[in-house]
């Protein structure tokens, strides 16, 4: 009996020690300059489109705040990360104390729930733009689209505070290396003296639920967006209909394939993927998105395009006059 009381205290090892992608040691410095690039666009083009839909009176439409939050949601994302891995690799600092760890997995992971609430959210909102455009501004409120993004911000804490605290009330009384290049909450878990399972199953049923259901949920609306579109007698708004879905499919995809990918693999594949692609998977699966949003929705919305090459050309200008 007395054998299954852990002293949380004792067990808890001051620090942690991230391995970055066991196996890849001789990549680390060029993965290290990748992830720079990668991270310098997420901060540059995120902060454009949250800057150019905050100060421009036209774009307030539900789909540009959810843009924008979607935006900020990145930068946190990456910036949970990003930073760490680049220590790791460039310069081997590879610790981290126990509570940054916990920490960075609690964002890490409520970010990539907020993340999938958001995509939902930006789904209904073209569902109701297309398939209900009279009703567009009486359906989705100010005030609605306030209450979806506190709903999907609850949702995210709702789901992510029982696992970290599972995972942080862990006893931890062996290896404190985490082999992984941030806290990924099964990496950390595997190095507990208990029973890791509990928390590993919360995570892939409530994962699967959340992205499962979300996933469903999208996809009826895009089917129905589909019909809605081509019952269009104008082959313009067909096309204007169909490049405005292609972008947010393109950005769903970009999202769920390889964090589906990367759940089942590290829960399924521990025996037949190697180590080193489960954590690269989980790495690119955190970067990736948050670096090519801003790239494809800057692109392909022609209001946002515009917004942001007005905010730019005074600026890029002006500083050429200075040079000549």
């Amino acid at each position: 009996m007395l054998g299954q009381t852990y002293n949380h205290t004792m067990d808890t090892p001051a620090t942690f020690f991230l391995a970055g992608i066991p196996g890849l040691q001789s990549s680390h410095l060029w993965l290290s300059i990748s992830l720079s690039a990668m991270y310098t666009i997420v901060l540059i083009g995120n902060t454009l489109i949250i800057t150019v839909i905050w100060v421009d009176s036209t774009l307030q439409e539900p789909m540009y705040g959810f843009l924008c939050v979607l935006a900020a949601v990145d930068i946190v994302m990456a910036s949970s990360v990003v930073p760490k891995m680049v220590s790791i690799f460039c310069s081997g600092d590879s610790s981290i104390s126990f509570y940054a760890c916990f920490t960075q997995m609690y964002f890490v992971h409520a970010a990539t729930a907020m993340e999938t609430g958001l995509l939902l959210a930006m789904a209904f909102d073209r569902y109701v733009a297309i398939c209900k455009p009279l009703h567009y501004r009486i359906i989705l409120t100010p005030q609605v689209t306030l209450g979806m993004s506190v709903t999907i911000t609850i949702r995210a804490v709702t789901f992510m505070t029982p696992l970290s605290w599972i995972v942080s009330h862990l006893p931890f009384c062996g290896s404190n290396v985490v082999l992984h290049s941030y806290c990924e909450h099964m990496a950390v878990a595997k190095l507990a003296c208990a029973d890791p399972m509990p928390s590993s199953l919360y995570s892939l049923v409530g994962s699967s639920i959340m992205v499962g259901s979300d996933v469903v949920f999208i996809a009826a609306s895009y089917i129905l967006i589909l019909r809605a579109v081509f019952g269009l007698s104008s082959r313009n708004a067909q096309l204007k209909a169909l490049s405005t879905c292609g972008t947010h499919i393109g950005v769903m995809a970009l999202y769920y394939l390889p964090g589906m990918v990367s759940i089942y693999v590290a829960w399924l594949g521990q025996d037949v993927v190697p180590l080193h692609t489960q954590v690269l998977l989980a790495d690119l699966y955190l970067v990736i998105p948050p670096t090519l949003n801003p790239i494809i929705y800057g692109m392909r919305i022609k209001q946002v395009r515009e917004r942001i090459w007005s905010l730019l050309m005074p600026w890029l200008f002006g500083h050429s006059n200075l040079g000549s």
